[in-house]
């Protein structure tokens, strides 16, 4: 299921509006197809693979990170149907579909077909992986990143406003990756005026998988960007399921004071600017205490002289 997962995350950004499925069909302890949705939604990650497994697939074990679909669409087959078919004899679930079109219906579709079900194995790290749709399906709104390149005292820039560059190129390259990974990405007002950001993907074969370009604003847009007025209104973005926020200050308190932000990317580089501009704002916080217990790291490296940390809001379940 770790590599149905892993999988799964080559199409965040790519598959909204479908979730970012992953699936291996095994046979005889041997993978016999590998498969994870595609551009635009199809083909399902489950359809590719029995695909490449072809006759292999019966009595195989499906290990797939969602419930197989069960909703009938003009864009393609059913999956649950596609693996019963195929003489599935057991299917490894990660996570039971939210999407009340499958919602357990997928997996009583496959039992009723002779298929060996079972569902759970490692559902949080494959709802992780697929946190934009599961957010979306839950609470109507897609996984936020919340971007940051700071010195070691919190700074974004210099008092004049001069941010280029605080972290290095290793750490840069991570952050172009990870855009590549977002459905939009988002500045405010401020940031467009001092700085005109591309935020667009430059590296070496990603340059296609630019996101699209949100402004955080109540006056209009320029030309090739989308306007929202409130944090708030990223729910009324359509196929926009991974949005990354970028700054600055001002734009990342709004979304923390909204309580909007899931995931924090953290770039500090090893350096001390002093009175510099602040990486975020004001967030209401009149009680020390409430600040505790909110974020969990997820992860923490080196990127050449700077270092990443992850950090994923604590929520219920």
């Amino acid at each position: 299921m770790q590599a149905a997962i892993a999988l799964s995350e080559r199409g965040r950004g790519l598959s909204t509006p479908n979730p970012n499925v992953g699936c291996l069909i095994v046979r005889d302890g041997v993978i016999a197809g590998r498969g994870w949705t595609q551009k635009g939604g199809r083909p399902h990650a489950e359809a590719q693979a029995l695909e490449e497994a072809r006759d292999r697939a019966e009595g195989a074990t499906a290990y797939v990170t969602l419930e197989p679909c069960f909703h009938l669409s003009p864009r393609g087959p059913r999956c649950a149907d596609l693996m019963a078919r195929a003489g599935v004899r057991r299917a490894v679930i990660a996570l039971r579909d939210p999407d009340p079109r499958t919602d357990g219906q997928g997996a009583d579709y496959l039992r009723a077909r002779g298929v060996d079900v079972e569902m759970g194995l490692m559902a949080e790290q494959a709802a992780a992986a697929m946190r934009g749709f599961v957010l979306r399906q839950t609470l109507g709104r897609p996984a936020v990143t919340l971007k940051l390149g700071l010195s070691l005292d919190g700074c974004i820039a210099l008092a004049d406003g001069s941010s280029r560059w605080i972290t290095g190129e290793a750490a840069r390259a991570h952050a172009h990756l990870e855009r590549a990974r977002h459905d939009a990405i988002l500045v405010g007002g401020g940031t467009l005026r001092a700085d005109a950001p591309r935020l667009d993907v430059r590296l070496p074969g990603l340059e296609d998988r630019s996101p699209r370009r949100l402004l955080l604003t109540r006056h209009a847009a320029p030309d090739g960007w989308e306007r929202i007025a409130r944090p708030d209104d990223i729910a009324t973005l359509s196929h926009v399921d991974h949005l990354m926020v970028e700054g600055g200050a001002e734009t990342a308190a709004a979304f923390l004071r909204a309580d909007l932000v899931d995931r924090l990317l953290l770039y500090r580089a090893p350096i001390l600017i002093g009175a510099g501009r602040a990486g975020i704002a004001g967030i209401g916080l009149t009680d020390l205490a409430a600040a505790h217990g909110r974020w969990r790291l997820a992860d923490d490296r080196r990127l050449g002289e700077d270092r990443l940390e992850v950090y994923e809001r604590v929520r219920s379940a």
